[in-house]
Formats: structure tokens, sequence, C-alpha cells
């Protein structure tokens, strides 16, 4: 049979009472401890358990006594008060800034600085005609003007895929060159190699 521990008080008494934050769940205790062996026959370790036990007993029992409980179908919910002690920053709080030339004419004149989904808006249109959104400048913005140009653009390397050689003009260019002295009539441009 295993050996049972003794049950230890639900009520902490102290010489000088707890100070708490539950907000923080924070418990101060303002009683020294005592790290001499003189004082105790306790190792420390275990009168550091102890101390340690004590606050949180407590701590919890505070809670329980003075903060709204409120049952749900998850379990008992306890609603913490606003915290009261506050943190120390590692840092001081930074200094405001001046605003610069810009901000400060920018609030003279009511200017704010637009948003990513206005300037996204701005930039892209919609084509109802394709169903597409495209965008509003650039190489493929949207328009009746770009479609057009676009549709001749595509006529035309479809048209002039076969060309159609005039044999007589073809004649006419080959004695043209003939009767000229041939050879291009000009000096020859020699590559630098």
């Amino acid at each position: 049979m295993a050996t049972s521990r003794p049950k230890l008080e639900v009520a902490v008494t102290k010489p000088t009472p707890y100070t708490f934050d539950l907000g923080l769940l924070l418990a101060n205790d303002p009683n020294p401890i005592s790290t001499s062996h003189a004082d105790t026959s306790a190792p420390l370790e275990e009168r550091l358990s102890a101390v340690a036990r004590d606050g949180a007993q407590a701590l919890i029992n505070q809670l329980l006594t003075t903060t709204p409980l409120q049952s749900t179908t998850d379990g008992v919910l306890l609603t913490l008060p606003a915290p009261t002690t506050p943190l120390p920053r590692e840092k001081p709080v930074p200094a405001a800034k001046e605003p610069t030339k810009w901000e400060r004419f920018a609030a003279r004149k009511g200017i704010k600085p637009k948003t990513r989904e206005a300037r996204s808006a701005r930039a892209r249109t919609y084509d109802e005609e394709t169903g597409e959104w495209r965008s509003t400048w650039g190489h493929d913005r949207g328009g009746r003007a770009a479609d057009r140009r676009r549709a001749r653009d595509e006529d035309a390397v479809q048209k002039d895929w076969l060309v159609e050689v005039d044999e007589r003009k073809e004649q006419e260019g080959k004695e043209g060159s003939r009767k000229s002295g041939g050879g291009g009539g000009g000096a020859k441009k020699r590559r630098k190699a």
C-alpha cells in the first residue's frame, strides 16, 4: 500500500498578507524567506516549494472568491479583471517624430495615402467582351482601340503569309539592274576582323 501524504491547509495565513493582481495572475509575498539552516531543520528546496505552494494556493483562493464564475458546456470560466500592476518596458517610450514637410502639407490639404485596394482598382479594368481583367496602362491594357490594333495585326499576319509575284515586274527589275552596270553601284563595305 502506498504511503499517503498529509493534506495541507487550504487557507494560507502569513504574518503579512499577500497582495494580488488578478489580471496578471500575480501574488506578491512580502514575507522574507530565510536561507540559513539555523532557522529550520528542513532543507532549502523543501522550504522554497512550501512557499511556492502557499502562494499558488492563496492566488487560487483569491480567484475563486472575488472573480465572477460562469458555468458553460466547456467547463467553468473565470472572468479576470484588468491588470493593475504596470509592467516596465525594456526601453523608454520613443518620442514622437516631427512630421515631414510633405506630411504637414498633406494634413493641411486633407490628402490621405491610397490603400492597396484603391491602387489596384485603378490599375485594372474589367473587359466585359472577353471576361478578363486587364491592366489600365501598359502593354496588355484594355480598351477598344487596343482590340482593333490587335485584330488588325492578326489580319495583317494572316494576309501576308503568301504573296503573289507579278512576273512582268520581276523581269523589269532584273533588266534594270543589268542596264545600270550591275553590282549594287557602290563600294563594298569591308568587315573588320
